[in-house]
């Protein structure tokens, strides 16, 4: 890091402390941010980008059980600084990032009695502005109790938010004003047709998450609380110093660009805290569903088949997974779920043996209770990765303990999947043995619809991957959207860890019994599974090439050399033009398109053209109602027999 200059604060020094206006701009200019402690000594920030008004003399502050930081404030000094620098993750939507931002570290104090000090960092990235509070360490404060955040968003009109209020919930477009208490986050807004925002959390480890609300006589002002469970005030616990999560504002001309830059909210988050990542594989899932032995080396033969890194035994395998008698040390299985019987060593070595690897599924009643007895079972069985099941969320306890589990996980060798309602905050960057969250309105949600899967991509992927769980042949595909669109779901919705078959088993499996779900479809041998076999899960680089929240998505993500496009729309027939200008320039490719065709006499009507392309083609895909279309697109070779499209 690089210190700019000091000299801010003489500037405010002379202008007077209480009027001071402090400014700090991106590094491309477009953002500015303006620090100001504003009559009453009230800590308020704006900003402004492309010179358009968005957050105008919002409030900041603390409020502690013995008093409040956010009134009676005196700036007492500013720290400039700028930072650049490239990283590289060790999976994710791009293989390099960039990290560059402008900073200010401004600093308070009381001007009488106690004299507490708090100081406010200011993060100004191309992308939006982020800040922290830090209490440093003081006499004094040793041990505190922070009761509530005053931060504010005061926006410069009533601007349209998607709202939502659990995980698994639709979005509602409602105005500001109209937001009702407990808004999760992110949420996106729309300032004007140029301008697209999104509030946002990072670096949530040990604190309550931030959820939203209506600020009280401010209609157009959105206000941070501190959750516990329930949608209740929580408060925090620690001693100094002590450093909250990131408050993020994130500012872009169109919600397609707002999702590119989602890499802010790792950027916030520590480096890789593990010496050795090579054991953290992402890959593609099928969730083995009868919980058999001969079911687990059905899923796995059909993994090495189909190009399938993992199968998952799901609820069930060792008992009803809300019965807190149920002991997840041994398999004892549900009876309603499975007749058994299930030997998971010896499915673990026969996957094992084939280049497969094993996940499980715990619920969150048996992780508590027994966290630190299973890990070593589990890494003695050959197990890969442990899916968390319903994990509480919301207070600093449960928050302390789900990143508690992560890190224990790391030391064991095991990757994490998380269930339920727990939103990323960036952690998979420091413990990228976190890998995923199934918590969305995904497949195995009967309500959901087109419209609601192209709003969660647009607000819940900024906060980073989710498991929307795929299913390819139950009949939800066919009432809902298409089989095209499913193809194109994995490269739209990002998850390093994919579960394809959700609801769908292997034909050599035995019959499921029971179970949510009801009965689950087999697999076929349609040849656009092809698609899948050839589909990663993460990826050198991502382009949105088109997108409108809730309407359309078109995503481009490149693997090495090849790239995988996903195109998915809600609504009636259209047809879509894709310009492939993001190829490689002077390259030919040869183009497989999965699309769907209502007149072929097949299972999936999914029809398959291959053609040459280059950076200059632009194809037009036609779409039927609530479609989609898939495409993979490779350097063309020699032998290619396809013809130019036209």
């Amino acid at each position: 890091m690089k210190i700019l200059t000091r000299a801010l604060f003489g500037a405010a020094l002379a202008a007077g402390l209480s009027a001071a206006a402090v400014e700090l701009k991106s590094p491309d200019g477009k953002l500015v941010a303006t620090f100001e402690v504003k009559a009453q000594g009230v800590p308020c920030y704006s900003i402004a980008y492309k010179g358009k008004p968005l957050i105008a003399d919002a409030r900041l502050g603390l409020e502690l059980a013995n008093a409040p930081l956010n009134t009676g404030l005196k700036l007492t000094g500013t720290e400039a600084a700028s930072h650049d620098e490239t990283w590289k993750p060790v999976y994710g939507e791009r293989s390099r990032i960039r990290d560059h931002y402008n900073q200010l570290i401004v600093k308070l104090a009381e001007p009488a009695g106690a004299r507490r000090q708090m100081l406010i960092t200011f993060r100004a990235y191309d992308e939006g502005l982020a800040f922290c509070y830090t209490l440093p360490k003081q006499p004094g404060l040793d041990a505190l109790t922070l009761k509530r955040e005053t931060t504010q968003f005061r926006f410069a009109g009533d601007f349209t938010a998607w709202a939502t209020y659990r995980a698994q919930a639709n979005y509602e477009k409602v105005p500001v004003s109209q937001i009702k208490p407990g808004c999760e986050r992110p949420l996106v807004l729309q300032a004007d047709d140029e301008v697209f925002l999104a509030i946002a959390e990072a670096k949530l480890v040990d604190y309550a998450r931030m959820k939203l609300r209506v600020a009280k006589d401010a209609p157009t002002t959105l206000e941070v609380f501190l959750d516990a469970e329930r949608n209740k005030e929580g408060e925090v616990t620690g001693s100094a110093p002590l450093t909250t999560p990131w408050r993020v504002v994130m500012a872009a001309e169109s919600p397609g660009r707002l999702l590119e830059n989602n890499d802010l909210i790792l950027n916030l988050n520590d480096p890789c805290a593990l010496a050795d990542t090579s054991w953290i594989k992402p890959g593609k899932v099928i969730r083995e569903v009868t919980l058999t032995t001969a079911g687990g080396k059905a899923c796995v033969d059909f993994a090495v088949q189909r190009g399938l890194q993992y199968i998952e035994f799901d609820a069930g395998w060792y008992g009803h997974e809300y019965d807190p008698k149920s002991d997840a040390r041994a398999v004892n299985l549900d009876p309603k779920r499975s007749k058994g019987p299930l030997d998971m060593e010896e499915v673990c070595r026969y996957a094992k043996a084939k280049g497969i690897g094993v996940i499980l599924y715990v619920n969150h009643l048996a992780l508590e209770k027994q966290f630190d007895e299973i890990l070593p079972i589990y890494k003695r069985w050959g197990i890969a990765g442990l899916k968390f099941g319903f994990v509480n969320v919301g207070s600093q306890k449960w928050t302390s303990w789900m990143s508690e589990g992560i890190r224990k996980c790391a030391q064991a060798g095991l990757m994490v999947d998380a269930h339920d309602e727990y939103r990323p905050t960036g952690y998979t960057r420091t413990y990228p043995n976190f890998l995923t969250c199934e918590g969305i309105l995904g497949d195995e949600e009967k309500k959901r619809t087109n419209e609601q899967t192209l709003l969660t991509l647009f607000s819940r992927f900024i906060a980073g991957p989710a498991d929307n769980t795929v299913c390819y042949y139950d009949n939800r595909v066919n009432d809902l959207c298409s089989h095209a669109y499913q193809l194109a779901k994995p490269v739209c919705l990002y998850s390093p860890w994919q579960f394809l078959f959700w609801y769908d088993r292997p034909a050599a499996a035995p019959a499921k019994v029971g179970g949510a779900g009801g009965a689950e479809t087999k697999i076929g041998n349609d040849p656009e599974l092809e698609f899948y076999n050839a589909m990663p899960t993460v990826w050198d680089d991502t382009k949105v090439i088109s997108g409108q929240i809730g309407d359309h998505v078109i995503m481009a993500r490149r693997s090495g050399a090849e790239w995988f496009v996903g195109l998915m729309h809600a609504g009636e027939p259209r047809t879509f033009e894709v310009p492939l200008k993001f190829l490689e320039p002077g390259q030919s490719y040869s183009a497989h398109i999965y699309s769907d065709d209502p007149q072929l006499n097949t299972r999936t009507k999914v029809k398959i053209e291959r053609v040459r392309v280059t950076a200059a083609t632009v194809l037009k895909l036609p779409l039927i109602k609530n479609g989609g279309c898939a495409l993979r697109l490779a350097p063309a070779t020699a032998t290619d027999p396809f013809p130019a499209y036209r």
